[in-house]
């Protein structure tokens, strides 16, 4: 790509759905955009392929959903949907329970009178609430309350948590813990959100569409870094040329210096699938195994999608992993502390001499984002872009 004053140029770098929406944005508003993407697919980790014939999402499930209307809007214009509310099983005390944790939960594995007493404790306790933190009740002065959320903090999350994240719960930022709450009702769906959408015929097909532009190009196999210079000056060379126009960044940012600083921490997956000579494996589209199992989840794809693939399923388990850079594996979950917070600011600090350098994404601004996140990240950063 050659700096041309016929046409705005712009790099991103990564094809997942902050790269992928960025771009698509700008081609729209008449950039020319060369995307480079270092995996041989594009649409990040949601990225999906027939397995056995069972669409099947290469780095785990997704699903999407959200409350933010123009984000559903725009992202419409590349899918049709299928509606497709998410519900969670786990497996405690030998039974599948609800997850969140909800009164159905609760009927589960507590004797009935039992379980009649701690509801009509829980509405008086919190009326008009219809979530809560297990944290809350486990500090609540009833002492029925505070057993109950001990119950549940041990058996749903002291040791899920401490699988997830490599360390004991107790070190684990309490934000972490409060996103999946205790369900003051019956309500077993896993998000609440107004929209809860599978795309219709996957996620793969979507980015295709999205990126379906003739000013877009993508370039798979690509590792930024060959491509990319970042100069003492503050200049940014594409190629061995200076390149002034915008370059977007959704990969990792301690990467991006090979680390000179340290290597942020995250948390990754080792995903084992299996294909399956039966119609169904389990009970839910996801199960979760909080306790005595080394991995945390197995997702049916099959009951995510609705695909009807009779005497055929496939299913994965995740298995935590610490993240080791450059060795192939997937940065997942950038880890919540102080620390890892401060070397982001850091790295950041670094960046701050290249004006035509901008993050955006899960990995690039080193926070949790939902799809729907990183879409309005992206839309609200292209719409800066081309003022």
């Amino acid at each position: 790509m050659q700096n041309s004053p016929a046409a705005r140029q712009a790099v991103v770098v990564g094809a997942g759905f902050a790269g992928a929406v960025t771009a698509r944005e700008l081609a729209d508003h008449g950039y020319q955009v060369k995307i480079l993407e270092h995996r041989a697919q594009i649409g990040g980790n949601m990225y999906d392929y027939p397995r056995d014939g069972v669409l099947t999402h290469l780095y785990g499930p997704h699903i999407f959903h959200t409350g933010n209307q123009k984000v559903f809007e725009y992202l419409s214009r590349f899918t049709r949907w299928v509606p497709y509310e998410h519900r969670v099983l786990g497996r405690i005390k030998g039974k599948y329970v609800p997850i969140p944790f909800n009164f159905r939960s609760m009927e589960e594995l507590f004797p009935s009178e039992e379980a009649a007493m701690l509801r009509e404790k829980l509405t008086a306790a919190y009326p008009g609430q219809d979530r809560v933190s297990v944290l809350d009740l486990v500090h609540n002065p009833d002492p029925d309350i505070a057993r109950l959320g001990e119950f549940v903090f041990e058996n749903v999350f002291v040791h899920y948590t401490a699988k997830q994240w490599g360390m004991p719960v107790e070190q684990v930022d309490t934000s972490v813990i409060n996103r999946v709450p205790v369900v003051l009702g019956y309500d077993d769906r896993y998000f609440r959100d107004p929209i809860q959408m599978m795309p219709e015929q996957g996620f793969t097909p979507l980015f295709e569409a999205m990126l379906d532009h003739e000013n877009i190009t993508v370039e798979l196999d690509t590792d930024a870094r060959s491509r990319l210079t970042l100069t003492e000056d503050g200049r940014i060379l594409l190629d061995g040329e200076t390149f002034t126009g915008p370059v977007i960044y959704t990969g990792a940012p301690d990467e991006l210096l090979d680390c000179r600083l340290g290597a942020l921490p995250y948390r990754s997956l080792r995903l084992d699938f299996e294909t399956l000579e039966t119609d169904s494996f389990q009970p839910a589209s996801v199960v979760n195994y909080p306790n005595e199992e080394d991995f945390t989840r197995i997702t049916e794809f099959k009951k995510l999608t609705g695909q009807a693939m009779p005497g055929r399923t496939v299913i994965l388990r995740e298995y935590p992993a610490k993240y080791q850079p450059n060795t192939g594996m997937e940065a997942y979950y950038p880890i919540d502390s102080e620390e890892s917070h401060a070397l982001y600011q850091r790295y950041r600090e670094e960046f701050a001499r290249y004006g035509n350098l901008y993050f955006c994404g899960r990995l690039a601004e080193y926070r949790y984002y939902n799809m729907d996140a990183a879409v309005d990240a992206a839309l609200r950063l292209s719409a800066e872009l081309v003022k």
